[in-house]
């Protein structure tokens, strides 16, 4: 069941960064950070094929998947979006960055730009996130964007969701 229906698909602008759909033209760049069921992609035409996937999932209703641009160079650092439950009216937010771009905030920028519109375009009354026990700089990014530890899941990762600031 679609829970949210777009006639284009929502870019996001902010300050810093936007969310923009993925390009064909995109997907080179994006192959080391491709995935689609945890599984990563190894070349330019899997990583095309899971982007496929992930646009007809868009169009299914069931996630939403923006690349992350630098507003100065435009250029893609990373990916964020929803992945899993929005048909109940929440989703999972997940995210990957190019590793050049690691520690300079652009993931924080991204992830607010994608919590916001969940809230308040997409209408989710619950996000929450996934993340590996060994991932210590993601758990600080859930942190920092008012996430709290739900639950120690039994396969090696973390449980988050997200908690609106008083």
């Amino acid at each position: 069941m679609k829970q949210f229906q777009f006639n284009d698909f929502p870019n996001v602008k902010g300050s810093r960064v936007s969310l923009r759909q993925i390009m064909d033209a995109d997907i080179p760049d994006l192959i080391e950070i491709s995935f689609y069921d945890a599984v990563q992609a190894e070349t330019v035409e899997q990583a095309a094929e899971m982007q496929a996937r992930i646009d007809r999932d868009y169009l299914d209703g069931n996630s939403i998947h923006w690349g992350i641009v630098d507003n100065e160079t435009l250029q893609i650092v990373g990916t964020c979006g929803y992945y899993r439950g929005l048909d109940q009216g929440e989703g999972e937010l997940g995210c990957v960055l190019l590793p050049q771009y690691y520690g300079q905030g652009y993931m924080t920028d991204g992830m607010s730009l994608a919590i916001d519109f969940g809230l308040n375009t997409i209408g989710l009354k619950r996000i929450w996130a996934a993340t590996s026990r060994e991932n210590g700089p993601a758990m600080k990014l859930l942190e920092r964007l008012h996430f709290v530890k739900i639950a120690d899941l039994s396969y090696g990762e973390i449980e988050y969701e997200l908690t609106q600031p008083k």
